[in-house]
């Protein structure tokens, strides 16, 4: 096969072509893989070959490396290692050679297939001369700007891809040497200092040691700084992006260097270009980032004042808030017409928002009067900058601070929906969004809505709802949030009821407008809609409710109607669906929790038909909001519920089996529960089918591992529902439960993510055990003598295990409770073998546990005495 002709023919404008050729290449992969890997190298490392095929050729052997997908990922790792290692060997020099290459595209790709490579082989101990080969390059008397440029491209891609523990500290120290040495102004190859910069923000996260040294930390900083004053805009945009990872990695070694990043980037945000600013102004983002996550570590604890928090922005804030006030005017006409704009005046907003999220009252003083000069200028800039400072300032101060502002202000905010200008009101429409998110408490002591404001607030949101789009979307995001401040005091949202159609009719009106290009106004609406629905008072609104839900199953059916011609129209089509589900579920959860229920129960069955319609337009995002609402319908129709399962049953199915959306498989697990708690017994005809189903998901390494917590929950579930009926699954369940349990001793305690992932298995497996207790107890409770003595060894693992959150102590004191009153007398041996839970439950009737932990704790308590005493 010629492979030069193969590459270009899979580029070709002609389809037939394209294809036969895409059918060789995948044929000469699947048949022989080490000599296919070996003539794409040869490919791109030869000068004379055309680029088009070369660029091919790089993109293929990457791709055959590596993928996004982790079980892929791992198949394309275990093909590599078990390739030849001579075969190996010869690719790895050609990768190498190839860096040299006089074609920018073939030293480009092949530094980043090294770093493909190196992902794999580093961390196994395997080509340990790389590190070394490449800064060869960079010490060669004779290499040339292009070899250094693409060597220290492939140093940055490498060390993007390994973690630090894979390299020796002198391999450090010899990468950052080359990288500093290559950003040195002495270097005159501009491309090879950009690459070096670029190089060094990916070695970051190596220098932990070089930065502990005073010495090296002052030399890599000052280069650091040295380079963000470059004659070459790119260069100096590379600085200020390392100089902003250094403020999130390096935090506690800042202090030295402070006086001297605060010029530069302050001259960055006054003159330089937009890219470059905008990084100035990330390095404070960035730094208030750590300085908030210090304050949450350390709140309450007594050592507050920790020596790591220098309150940097507390200090550099009378200079800081004017610079950022400052960039606040720069504002780009029609900004707020696109999603994706962001420029320094939204750079600076944020900032300004994290800034009073760090030192809270202080930042208010500071920017009242810019918000006072500016409110009422004729130039629409400072109204709006004017605004935008006011409403990123309502997150941090506190509501002594504010509320007075606020009540002043709330007044010139609902009059400023009447601006001339579509930006102003943009502003305006988001900044009283922030008011009610964060200061509306209609039960606190001064709420900020009241009797005599709201039929204004009211009139000017219904009305500036028909605004511009992007308006209407923001207004709509502050009905939400003007609802949602009754969802603790929902006795006091009957102030809302007299405008309850009103704001649904210009709700609906606001998703349905034809003006909308963005499907975030729709979006935003039908979540207003929620909210006003889930604080509404039932026994004053369920008429408006039941009206509403008659119109969004209406709404619903027309989009069976829809024309669909494109893949387009059918996304368009299924989100739309999933809207709709989404608040056709919440009405269900609303009118079943009250008197209400005879609106559902009536129009259960046009629900049912609806959703079953839906799921057979297949699509995983309608799959899972329509999966939800049945989840919803179920509970809301009890025993009745039955009637639906044959028609329904195979979509579950199908939800329990989709491994590739995982989200739509762990929806479909919830629903089980649901539906066992709304049919009981009613269920057992499914269960040999579902649990078949449910012990596949276990086993399979494909299915996302987040899913597998709620299998054993539902375990549970089942077990409750059926009763002795689940004997037939304990031979199958039981192995499951105690495997998980095994595999919990494995998880690695230094990673967060572990931690919450153990809580989280812990919690599926106690709740599993709980469900089959309290099913089988009765005649057959001696079935689970067995499983007791493991089940009490676990729960005595999870005792001593610290890293256990309320929510996992809380099931494990139940399950002892459970074990007691399930096997009663026949349990007494085994709480007298098994003491720790004297000190167990003890420690968990202490003040510091909620009430819930406390009262399961006596409950379980009581159970063991009868056991053990009878």
């Amino acid at each position: 096969m010629d492979i030069t002709q193969v590459l270009l023919a899979a580029q070709s404008p002609d389809a037939n072509l394209r294809t036969v050729a895409e059918s060789n290449l995948t044929q000469f992969q699947e048949q022989n893989l080490p000599n296919f890997l070996l003539s794409l190298s040869i490919e791109l490392s030869n000068d004379e070959k055309p680029p088009e095929s070369r660029r091919l050729a790089g993109i293929i052997l990457k791709n055959s490396l590596d993928a996004k997908d982790s079980a892929k990922k791992e198949l394309l790792t275990q093909q590599w290692v078990s390739v030849d290692p001579s075969v190996k060997l010869k690719i790895k020099e050609l990768l190498l050679v190839t860096l040299g290459s006089s074609v920018h595209d073939a030293r480009h790709t092949s530094s980043q297939v090294i770093a493909k490579v190196a992902s794999i082989e580093i961390p196994r101990r395997e080509w340990q001369d790389l590190v070394a080969n490449l800064l060869g390059n960079m010490t060669s008397p004779g290499a040339s700007a292009p070899l250094k440029q693409a060597t220290l491209e492939a140093l940055g891609y490498v060390c993007e891809e390994i973690s630090p523990q894979d390299l020796e500290q002198d391999q450090v120290n010899a990468v950052l040497t080359a990288v500093v040495q290559g950003m040195n102004q002495t270097e005159l190859s501009p491309e090879v200092r950009l690459a070096a910069v670029k190089a060094l923000y990916n070695a970051l996260d190596f220098a932990e040691s070089n930065f502990a040294n005073e010495m090296e930390r002052n030399y890599i900083m000052k280069v650091v700084c040295e380079t963000a004053v470059s004659k070459e805009v790119e260069i100096r945009q590379a600085a200020f992006e390392c100089l902003v990872a250094i403020a999130s990695t390096y935090y506690s070694h800042l202090d030295p260097y402070m006086q001297t990043i605060f010029n530069l980037t302050a001259n960055a945000v006054k003159g330089d270009e937009e890219p470059v600013a905008l990084q100035a102004v990330e390095f404070w983002s960035a730094i208030c980032d750590e300085e908030i996550a210090l304050q949450d570590e350390y709140e309450g604890s007594e050592d507050g004042n920790s020596t790591v928090h220098f309150r940097f922005i507390e200090k550099a804030l009378p200079s800081l808030v004017p610079m950022l006030l400052e960039t606040l005017l720069k504002q780009e006409e029609d900004q707020d017409q696109d999603d994706n704009v962001w420029n320094i005046s939204m750079s600076g907003g944020t900032c300004l928002g994290l800034i009073s999220r760090t030192v809270g009252d202080a930042v208010v003083p500071l920017v009242m009067p810019f918000v006072e000069a500016n409110i009422t200028k004729p130039d629409w800039h400072c109204r709006e900058a004017a605004t935008f400072a006011f409403g990123s300032i309502l997150e941090g101060p506190s509501v002594e601070k504010l509320a007075p502002l606020v009540q002043g202000g709330l007044d010139f905010l609902l009059n400023t929906m009447n601006d001339a200008n579509s930006q102003v009101k943009d502003t305006t429409a988001w900044t009283l969004g922030r008011v009610f998110e964060l200061l509306h408490s209609p039960a606190g002591a001064n709420p900020i809505i009241n009797n005599s404001n709201l039929p204004r607030i009211m009139s000017v949101l219904l009305e500036s709802s028909k605004d511009s789009p992007n308006v209407a979307e923001k207004v709509c995001g502050a009905i939400y949030f003007l609802a949602q401040g009754y969802e603790d005091a929902e006795s006091m949202s009957s102030v809302l009821t007299p405008y309850l159609p009103n704001i649904i009719a210009a709700l609906l009106s606001a998703a349905d407008r034809a003006d909308t290009t963005h499907f975030r106004l729709r979006a935003s609406a039908y979540e207003a809609l929620n909210e006003i629905v889930r604080v509404s008072n039932i026994p004053e609104t369920s008429g408006i409710i039941g009206q509403l839900l008659q119109e969004i199953m209406r709404r619903l059916n027309l989009t069976f109607d829809l024309h669909i011609l494109s893949s387009g129209d059918k996304e368009k089509q299924s989100d739309l669906q999933a809207l709709l589900c989404g608040v056709l579920q919440v009405i269900i959860q609303k009118l079943n929790s009250t008197d209400a229920k005879s609106i559902i129960s009536q129009t259960a069955d046009q629900l049912m038909m609806l959703f079953l319609r839906v799921f057979a337009c297949h699509n995983s995002t309608v799959h899972e909001e329509a999966m939800l609402a049945i989840g919803a319908l179920a509970y809301a129709t009890g025993p009745d519920f039955v009637k639906y399962m044959p028609n329904f049953f195979t979509y579950l199915e199908a939800g329990l089996q989709n491994y590739e959306e995982y989200q739509v498989c762990s929806i479909s697990v919830g629903v089980v529960g649901d539906i066992c708690r709304a049919l009981e017994d009613k269920i057992l005809p499914f269960c040999d089918r579902i649990m078949t189903v449910l012990l596949k998901d276990l086993s399979s390494s494909m299915l996302n591992r987040s899913v597998k917590p709620p299998i054993f929950s539902c375990f549970g579930d089942i077990a409750l529902a059926i009763g002795e009926n689940f004997e037939k699954y304990l031979p199958y369940a039981m192995p499951m439960l105690q495997g998980a349990a095994g595999l919990l001793g494995t998880l690695d305690r230094s990673d967060d993510d572990m931690v919450d992932y153990g809580n989280q298995l812990r919690r599926g497996i106690f709740e599993a055990y709980s469900g089959i207790l309290q099913g089988i107890k009765g005649p057959k409770a001696q079935l689970m003598i067995p499983y007791a003595t493991h089940l009490l060894q676990f729960t005595e693992a999870v005792f001593k295990d610290r890293s256990r959150d309320d929510s996992v102590t809380k099931a494990a004191v139940a399950v002892i409770g459970d074990l007691a009153d399930t096997l009663g007398q026949s349990s007494k041996d085994l709480f007298k073998t098994h003491l720790f839970h004297v000190e167990f439950l003890r420690e968990c009737q202490a003040q510091e546990f909620d009430d819930e932990v406390r009262e399961t704790a006596q409950w379980a308590q009581g159970m063991i005495n009868q056991a053990v005493v009878s």
